[in-house]
C-alpha cells in the first residue's frame, strides 16, 4: 500500500455492526509512500498514526 499526504484512507466495517471509516491522510512517515500514515479521521477529527489492514484502501487527491 502506498500513499500521499492529501490521499483519503477508507477502513470497510468487517463485521456486522462496523461502519465504513473515512480519514484524510495528512502525513507520510516513509519517502516511499509506505504506511504508518497520520491520519484525520472525517467523522470527528480527531487524529492517529495507522498501520492499515486487509480492510483498508487509499483513494487517490486528484493532483
Amino acid at each position: 500500500m502506498k500513499a500521499s499526504a492529501g490521499d483519503r484512507l477508507i477502513v470497510e466495517g468487517t463485521y456486522g455492526g462496523d461502519v465504513r471509516k473515512e480519514g484524510l491522510i495528512i502525513q507520510v512517515e516513509h519517502a516511499d509512500g509506505s504506511p504508518p500514515y497520520l491520519v484525520r479521521w472525517l467523522e470527528d477529527g480527531h487524529e492517529s498514526l495507522v498501520y492499515p489492514g486487509p480492510d483498508a484502501r487509499i483513494v487517490a487527491a486528484a493532483r
